[in-house]
């Protein structure tokens, strides 16, 4: 029946610190038996009337504060009366118990509650959300309950729960965890004001508002001399188990090196025990190697695998086993008993000696391969069955993606080895990385070892471009938005339709909340919060098609129509979403080719260092000059030469889009700008980065200028540099833009870009000053015929251009 605890330093700590006053009172308790004493119903009335009447023989419990030592003298009574709060029908299956307001003394509680001794773990092991806190800020998570209290009853001001409580209750035989979410009901709790309340301001109200956690504020315009609190609340322990395991599971396997070491294997392998509640499961991750599809050959233990001790068994007829069998047919399988199994290889053969009955084993999937095999075994048999399997199908998807990262990473350290051993980084700098080894080579034969010598450029030339498409995180949250509304919108008309067939409340319920979140989602304030929305859909709406379809012909027309619209690899509506992801890779891919094109014929022209990545659009670094060169012959014509190229493919770039965009689902803009550097600076080959960088402090601004100028505006103004059509030239000292005047004056006459330059003074951005730019729109067509960068003609057009452009950049 009733647990009190005694007093105990961890209760003092609290009680001293807990800003308020608070008594143990069974008013509101009492006030419900008086009003069903008086009910219609003459059996809630006789019950209720033979409640009141043993009250009347224990006046001290009809007090407004009524002492823990009064409850404890009348035990019988206070559980006839708490068969208001916990029916006696279903006091078996409630975990729950009754409590001195804010105070962590019960003195009533249910037997699931006294069994599982929430109350001892609620004290000793309380989590939120898997911090653990101390005395102090248990305090001010219950004052700030308090107050939330306060605001609402008295106040008509209501501040959100931020968080909820979690406990994790482990078995002490099994090692099984279960985790419960701790709820409070303060029903029978009432605000007593000994004396007149504060008035609340509207000013007031806000800065409350504006700052919920801030117990100081709170305190200081609501003191809490002016609130007492007066009854019980009821804790309730609602058993999460299914949902904090898969959470925890998703956020470790987040984690970088979340399938490697024996730490982060038995984690995750606890996790599925749990999840499943069976203690004697076994884990194991099997990895396959790319290059041999379909085979067992390339397997290998990812972190730790069953099958995989230390090798591969040796095994002819591999092709006959359980494993071979999930990786050709990418599906799943369990078997009860090993040793009735229908299959007897060399791999069930090991399994069985290591002492596993009953196996299971899916293949993982990403993009349509098997990448990997998920291993569960235990030593008893039919521990995972068909329920087992429905359960561990989300589990297979989170450990594809797991997997599928840790073989790209293994990728990217096999490649990064072949590129430290076998190849150079780069054709035109290769004749200096094998100096390098060459040099590292003679030093490890002789009987000096030296380190590794640094990979240094000095005295090169920068040029930077970019092709950005404009506004890409704006366009894909509205995709994500769009795809997110639809999706709910299906599934609402599912909800109503099933309502008008078979009206439940709910049903009415469950679309309520489903228009609020098309609402919320319509007017932009729920962004950020799509997956919690998807697992709506997924966890709460979807499991009920199969029985609502059954409600009527329409409500089953009504659910094909949602499942005809999900993406069948996804689960979700995938419509706008790929329609923009397409068309970013359509532009990216467009631009990157006719780059690479334009490339082959820019390194035939001046040999330089050239690379590139994709973003959402495409950006480069050119370095150029004699010290990355084996012959050491590069001028300032090669330079001149290079600057014109990036100009001219910055407008083919442009022409290049004009032909794309009526192709995409999504007419995509790009804006295009280069960063003018005309300080020559050193590079450095990260051997940890395995990249170029540039090299020294002074040099650090323009990589500082490159990060920040994506985005710049025209001083003084809202407007962005880059506009689409158009390209910008970022500068900070004037004879740079005397020099790209001459260049776009050139190219004017020449037919690539439209009369006129802007002369624009930029804002200043963190760490930077002083930056300007020039800005021209590129003609809407290609001119006639291409500039021949190659004919030295060509360029002394350009140097000895007029210079009445350079006169107006000085004024400017």
């Amino acid at each position: 029946m009733a647990q009190v605890l005694p007093e105990t330093t961890d209760l003092n700590g609290f009680d001293d610190l807990f800003p308020f006053r608070r008594f143990a009172s069974l008013e509101k308790l009492i006030q419900f038996w008086r009003d069903r004493a008086a009910s219609n119903s003459k059996a809630n009335a006789a019950i209720a009337k033979e409640v009141l009447a043993h009250l009347d023989d224990a006046p001290e419990l009809t007090g407004a504060e009524v002492s823990l030592e009064d409850l404890r003298r009348h035990p019988e009574l206070l559980e006839l009366m708490m068969t208001a709060v916990f029916p006696p029908a279903r006091q078996d299956n409630i975990i729950a118990s009754a409590f001195v307001p804010f105070a962590l003394h019960s003195f009533y509680s249910t037997r699931p509650f006294d069994e599982l001794k929430i109350l001892e773990k609620f004290l000793h092991h309380m989590n939120i959300q898997g911090s653990k806190v101390g005395i102090e800020e248990i305090m001010r998570l219950k004052a700030m309950s308090a107050y939330r209290q306060i605001a609402s009853a008295i106040y008509d001001l209501t501040v959100e729960q931020p968080l909820d409580l979690v406990i994790d209750l482990a078995d002490e035989e099994t090692g099984l965890n279960e985790y419960y979410k701790i709820i409070i009901d303060p029903e029978f709790v009432s605000i007593i004001t000994p004396s007149s309340i504060p008035e609340l301001s509207e000013t007031n109200r806000r800065r409350l508002l504006a700052d919920p956690l801030n117990l100081e504020l709170w305190m200081d315009i609501l003191p809490p001399e002016y609130f007492e609190f007066h009854g019980f609340v009821v804790m309730t322990a609602v058993d999460v188990t299914q949902q904090e395991v898969l959470s925890r599971l998703k956020n470790d396997l987040l984690l970088k090196d979340s399938l490697s070491g024996e730490e982060n294997l038995n984690r995750l392998q606890s996790h599925i025990r749990d999840l499943l509640s069976r203690p004697n499961l076994h884990l194991g991750i099997i990895a396959l190697d790319r290059c041999r599809c379909g085979s067992v050959g390339g397997a290998r233990a990812l972190g730790r695998s069953l099958l995989l001790q230390s090798d591969l068994p040796e095994c002819e007829n591999w092709h006959e086993s359980y494993y071979a069998e999930i990786i050709q047919s990418g599906g799943q399988i369990h078997v009860e008993d090993l040793e009735k199994g229908t299959k007897d290889t060399a791999f069930e053969q090991r399994l069985r000696k290591l002492g596993f009955r009953n196996i299971y084993l899916s293949a993982l999937i990403k993009k349509d391969e098997v990448v990997g095999v998920l291993e569960l075994a235990s030593t008893n048999c039919c521990d995972i069955g068909p329920m087992q399997s429905l359960q561990l199908k989300e589990i297979t998807s989170l450990l594809s993606t797991a997997v599928n990262r840790s073989l790209e990473e293994q990728e990217d350290r096999v490649q990064a080895i072949i590129k430290k051993q076998y190849t150079a980084i780069h054709p035109v700098v290769e004749w200096k990385f094998r100096e390098a080894a060459l040099s590292r080579l003679l030093s490890e034969n002789s009987a000096e070892q030296g380190e590794v010598e640094g990979i240094v450029f000095k005295n090169v030339h920068p040029l930077y471009g970019m092709s950005d498409i404009r506004g890409s995180s704006e366009l894909r949250s509205t995709a994500i938005k769009d795809d997110l509304t639809e999706q709910l919108g299906l599934a609402l008309a599912v909800i109503v339709e099933a309502s008008v067939s078979k009206p439940r409340p709910s049903l009415d319920e469950l679309g309520y909340r489903l228009s609020k979140h098309i609402e919320d989602l319509v007017a932009g304030t729920r962004a950020g919060d799509e997956h919690a929305l998807i697992l709506l859909l997924q966890t709460e709406v979807e499991p009920l098609f199969d029985r609502l379809q059954a409600y009527s012909p329409a409500v089953a027309d009504k659910v094909d129509v949602y499942r005809n619209a999900l993406d069948e690899k996804l689960g979700v509506i995938y419509k706008k979403r790929k329609a923009f992801e397409d068309s970013v890779s359509a532009v990216n891919d467009t631009i990157s080719r006719f780059l690479d094109e334009r490339e082959e014929e820019a390194q035939a022209m001046v040999p330089h260092y050239f690379e590139k990545f994709k973003t959402d659009g495409v950006e480069y670094n050119i370095y150029a000059g004699a010290a990355l060169l084996e012959s050491g012959e590069f001028d300032e014509l090669d330079l001149k030469n290079l600057k014109l190229w990036q100009l001219t493919s910055m407008a083919g770039v442009v022409w290049e889009m004009n032909k794309l965009r009526p192709q995409l689902e999504i007419p995509l803009e790009t804006a295009h700008l280069v960063l003018v550097q005309s300080v020559p600076l050193s590079i450095r080959f990260r051997i940890d980065e395995k990249k170029f960088d540039v090299d020294g402090a002074y040099n650090i601004r323009y990589e500082i200028v490159k990060k920040r100028i994506d985005k710049v505006r025209i001083d003084g103004t809202d407007e962005r540099l880059t506009q689409p059509g158009m390209i910008a030239i970022v500068y900070s000292q004037e004879q740079e833009g005397e020099e790209y005047t001459r260049y776009l004056d050139y190219l004017q006459a020449a037919g690539y870009i439209e009369p006129g330059v802007e002369y624009l003074q930029l804002e200043q951005l963190q760490g930077v000053y002083g930056l300007k730019a020039l800005r021209v729109k590129v003609a809407e067509n290609k001119p006639v015929a291409n500039l021949d960068l190659k004919e030295s003609d060509d360029m002394e057009l350009v140097v000895e251009s007029s210079s009445s452009q350079s006169e107006e950049i000085k004024s400017s």
